[in-house]
């Protein structure tokens, strides 16, 4: 982790030096776009930025208010926009191009309005220098369009940008890890709206248990709750464990298991070693992606 003021002075100077008078920010609400939308206020000024925030099925429930809350506070213009990645057949089959399909979804709606693409306006993302090491093909979908992100172009990773978030007060500083709902979901199965309003309640349930870091992973038949690692115990022995079992059980699945390693990113890139044997499975660290 670099320091975090040199770090911020250094996103602000590469978001002048894009020669644009303006920037729409394709915001999620998540830390890494909040602090790309702080970066861009600070470089720019609050009136020539613009936060996007994209709204469909994947969008966990609940984001959009925290989403308003931010941009709120920093005095930046906020638009709401639909978008139907769902409904595109390349991306509902949910195969490894998936995010490509989703963010090219995203970025032709915001080049699809004339105030958020202007010829003076440059189009920011959050993405951050550790999205380089993992497989992202949803950073390819920039291209096309002349997205930039400044956090990744001037390397700064994850912890440094969790560390800007705190040192301009940004309430997001902490937040969990963001993902859309279809990452819950292995590859292959086909994505729909129901579904992925199936995996937004069980997940409700489960943080409504105390836990912040939540995914409950669809492998068809079988549910996987991941927690935080150092949470997993708690989750074990929580008295209303069983219920939320109940609950995912009458919402469509046979089997529900609590990966014993706890929440681990990019776990769908791997395969799951199913747990059979009871309503609950404790999946070891082999068996949850």
């Amino acid at each position: 982790m670099t320091n975090a003021a040199d770090a911020l002075e250094r996103v602000e100077r590469r978001i002048r030096g894009y020669d644009k008078r303006r920037a729409t920010v394709a915001y999620s609400g998540g830390v890494d776009s909040s602090v790309a939308l702080a970066a861009a206020v600070r470089a720019l000024g609050s009136d020539a930025v613009t936060a996007v925030t994209a709204v469909s099925p994947s969008l966990p429930r609940g984001e959009l208010d925290g989403a308003r809350r931010i941009a709120r506070d920093l005095g930046v213009g906020h638009r709401v926009i639909r978008t139907h990645e769902v409904e595109r057949d390349a991306y509902a089959k949910n195969d490894t191009m998936r995010c490509f399909h989703c963010k090219t979804e995203l970025y032709a709606t915001i080049e699809r309005i004339a105030e958020l693409c202007a010829d003076d306006t440059v189009v920011l993302t959050g993405a951050n220098a550790d999205d380089a090491i993992e497989r992202r093909p949803g950073l390819r979908a920039g291209e096309p369009f002349a997205v930039r992100s400044p956090l990744l172009e001037e390397g700064v990773d994850k912890a440094t940008v969790r560390a800007i978030a705190r040192g301009l007060g940004l309430g997001v500083a902490d937040k969990p890890a963001l993902a859309c709902l279809s990452s819950r979901v292995a590859f292959g199965i086909r994505i729909t709206p129901e579904l992925l309003e199936r995996i937004d309640r069980a997940e409700r349930a489960v943080r409504a248990l105390g836990f912040e870091q939540v995914r409950v992973r669809h492998f068809g038949e079988t549910a996987s709750i991941e927690v935080e690692p150092s949470r997993v115990a708690a989750l074990l022995g929580h008295a209303g464990l069983p219920a939320v079992v109940a609950e995912l059980r009458i919402a469509g699945w046979r089997e529900v298991e609590v990966a014993a390693d706890g929440y681990r990113p990019g776990r769908m890139d791997l395969t799951l070693l199913e747990v059979t044997g009871g309503s609950v499975a404790v999946a070891d660290s082999r068996s949850s992606p």
